[in-house]
């Protein structure tokens, strides 16, 4: 009897600290080709900025819900659309209204998740306004942060490919 008495809080310091132990899943985003021949056109800040956006709103998601631990996520960044022109548009275009030009956003991207256990799942998310009317918000990139939370809880949910 005194042995179990010993194990019982063992055990439920053990529960406790689990999920401290698990290791996070190890999320890198890389461009695709067709968005690395655009980077000077949108501007080379503000593509770095949106490629470390996505690596970390999928991390952090992933983290939050213990999805994926020890998984190795491969996001390949495929496609950007802002919905404001970016500092090297207006730049590049003195024409432009920071404020007013409003446009349909959104994002593509493509990858691979490598989970714990080493099966190969693809990736595939895209999210796109359908509309100018639909276009809210005052950020340069409202659509393209939309596209990386939804495709953060599509992977947490076990959703790998939208069709």
């Amino acid at each position: 009897m005194r042995s179990l008495a010993f194990f019982a809080p063992l055990a439920a310091a053990l529960a406790v600290a689990a999920p401290a132990l698990a290791e996070p899943a190890a999320v890198t985003v890389t461009l695709g080709p067709d968005l690395q021949d655009r980077v000077e056109t949108l501007g080379r800040r503000d593509v770095t900025e949106q490629t470390d956006r996505l690596a970390q709103i999928v991390a952090r998601t992933l983290a939050k819900r213990g999805a994926l631990d020890g998984a190795r996520i491969d996001l390949i960044l495929t496609d950007l659309k802002p919905n404001r022109p970016t500092f090297q548009q207006l730049v590049d275009r003195p024409g432009l209204d920071g404020i007013r030009s409003i446009s349909i956003g959104g994002a593509t991207i493509e990858g691979q998740i490598t989970t714990a256990d080493g099966a190969v799942r693809p990736v595939r998310y895209d999210w796109y306004s359908s509309s100018i009317d639909n276009v809210r918000g005052f950020n340069t990139w409202q659509d393209a942060d939309r596209a990386y939370r939804r495709l953060a809880v599509n992977l947490a949910d076990g959703r790998y490919v939208r069709r």
